[in-house]
């Protein structure tokens, strides 16, 4: 089983915390991977919101070819954050040429385009350059968007955390996503490696998704850009929400009865039975098989934990206002937030959604047997 750590905090913390968060749980991964989402940025990035942000590993051919893409699209280069790693390399890790974290200024030629255009824009730029690297592999890429920073590096999180000088105050933020990877595939691929990111939104899973096959190709046959690569089986639970918030237009409360629907007898006398049953009947293909716990954050700021129906991967919830983690087992929260009320920890069930707010001032549980907040 992998491990999961997050953390929504009103104030700025280093991934350093959850990289010690996933320390205490090593019994869960093996060494083989750590993955990073960052997001709601402090630092120097606080003045650059409205910024896209290129994550990813780059090779010296790489990043030649980078500025050559870049500047042929109009994108000028704002802010340049290097990662300079320092000391011998941790087991496992590679050489690499270059981490890059940069901030662009967008084409002039986008000046008047809407949130919607542009966001698309981003993600064509990331998947045009995720394109020209996959033969040589001198082109990583994980994100390309405002606000957001992605790592992932093969190796133990935290000789990996300490190597690339991640405890800098230039890459603190007040939501981290945070997993030690349990490599469950024949070939370690940092494409493969959690949290997966898609127009705002990201999630990870500990778990097995053992319905893959099915909702992978429902997903490629939807013609959505971005629904492609899939070294992981847990990439598609980021794009079924993508799918549920994005194109079906639903509020985050229906992703629940996406991937896991109630019962028919549950149903029953529910007060959106008729829509929930519809729901079902057309995304019946989207329905995962477990056991799966997933984390993952929304456009807005709101950080979430939910467990498919099987509840068999554990998961935990607490904090105190202003600040709270999301964790694979207890002794992550503990070392993160040992002053909270540890009587007020949550463990989502298979019918509940855990969510904190951006404002970060409590944990708000909405279960399936609930009304959606459905538009008019």
């Amino acid at each position: 089983m992998c491990r999961l750590f997050a953390l929504t905090s009103s104030d700025p913390v280093s991934p350093m915390d959850a990289i010690r968060a996933l320390d205490v749980m090593r019994e869960g991964h093996d060494g083989s991977g750590v993955g990073l989402y960052l997001s709601d940025l402090a630092g120097p990035f606080e003045s650059m919101k409205d910024s896209p942000v290129l994550s990813g590993i780059f090779t010296d051919l790489g990043m030649k070819r980078l500025d050559e893409f870049m500047e042929a699209k109009g994108f000028t280069l704002r802010y340049d954050m290097p990662i300079t790693p320092k000391g011998p390399l941790p087991t496992w890790t590679p050489k690499r040429d270059r981490y890059v974290v940069r901030a662009y200024d967008i084409p002039a030629s986008w000046k008047d385009l809407n949130d919607v255009e542009k966001g698309q824009g981003y993600l064509k730029t990331r998947l045009e350059l995720k394109h020209m690297g996959l033969q040589d592999e001198s082109i990583t890429v994980f994100s390309f968007w405002p606000d957001t920073v992605m790592i992932k590096e093969i190796g133990d999180p935290l000789q990996v955390g300490e190597y690339l000088g991640l405890d800098r105050p230039e890459i603190k933020s007040r939501l981290v996503l945070a997993q030690g990877r349990q490599n469950t595939n024949y070939a370690i691929n940092l494409y493969a490696c959690h949290p997966f990111f898609i127009e705002g939104l990201s999630t990870m899973t500990n778990g097995e998704n053992t319905a893959f096959v099915p909702i992978r190709d429902y997903l490629m046959g939807q013609g959505v850009p971005g629904y492609e690569g899939y070294n992981s089986d847990s990439e598609v639970f980021t794009h079924i929400l993508h799918y549920t918030i994005r194109r079906l237009g639903l509020p985050f409360e229906a992703y629940k009865h996406i991937i896991t629907p109630l019962k028919d007898h549950e149903m029953k006398g529910h007060p959106d039975q008729a829509f929930l049953s519809k729901l079902k009947q057309i995304c019946r293909r989207l329905i995962i098989d477990g056991p799966n716990c997933v984390i993952g954050c929304l456009p807005d700021k709101s950080m979430f934990m939910v467990q498919d129906s099987k509840k068999l991967r554990p998961g935990v919830v607490g904090g105190r206002p202003g600040l709270y983690a999301f964790s694979s087992e207890i002794c992550g929260l503990d070392l993160a937030i040992p002053d909270r009320d540890k009587s007020q920890d949550f463990q989502p069930m298979h019918l509940d959604s855990a969510i904190v707010g951006p404002d970060r001032q409590e944990v708000r549980v909405c279960r399936q047997s609930q009304p959606l907040p459905l538009p008019n």
